[in-house]
């Protein structure tokens, strides 16, 4: 595993301890990861991810956006709806091959998603989402690298710390993007720019 993948997942897991956030990031199998990676063109940098902290039980939680990742076990059946048809669940329209569900918003159902089909040399991808429930597929940035979200997610839930575990309203909402904007713009000004933390 590379140094910009293991501080991000380091970085990951010190905020959830820093918040007290119940979470369970663990190995998985190689066994596994190779059945995954036959069904699915998971990168170089993801599978090693799944291998050093494949998120069990995993959930973002900041006043914007809460994020539940898929694990290991569960991501070929996730394609399912997206990607992936079966007779009941035909394939989403717009949705491209290359396309990989990794994760959820568990406050508005839209999936996170890796674009395989943009490749960098690292071994890595960036990171999309789109809004559920519209006609047209609109994706957007949401880091350069699977490594940057990791890092934008853990930078997010260290500034949402200040906010308390109090119900959030729209003030919080607006105050919470307002100070995390900077931050993701040393992590990701691409990110940034698309619009999706803002």
């Amino acid at each position: 595993m590379d140094g910009d993948l293991a501080e991000a997942i380091s970085a990951l897991k010190a905020v959830f301890v820093q918040r007290k956030i119940a979470t369970c990031l663990e190995r998985a199998d190689e066994a596994l990861v190779r059945r995954v990676r036959q069904a699915l063109p998971l990168p170089d940098r993801y599978a090693a991810f799944l291998r050093e902290a494949n998120p069990v039980d995993v959930e973002t939680a900041t006043p914007s956006e809460r994020i539940r990742f898929v694990r290991a076990e569960d991501l070929v059946r996730e394609q399912i709806g997206y990607g992936a048809a079966d007779k009941a669940t035909p394939a989403r329209d717009g949705w491209r091959k290359g396309w990989i569900v990794v994760a959820h918003s568990t406050l508005l159902g839209d999936p996170y998603f890796l674009d395989t089909t943009r490749p960098d040399v690292e071994g890595d991808c960036p990171v999309m989402t789109a809004m559920n429930g519209t006609d047209s597929l609109r994706p957007v940035l949401c880091a350069s690298s699977f490594a940057c979200f990791l890092r934008i997610l853990a930078t997010a839930m260290e500034v949402a710390a200040g906010f308390g575990s109090a119900t959030f309203d729209d003030q919080d909402d607006a105050i919470f993007r307002e100070a995390v904007s900077p931050k993701i713009k040393v992590i990701d000004t691409a990110a940034l720019r698309a619009g999706h933390w803002t």
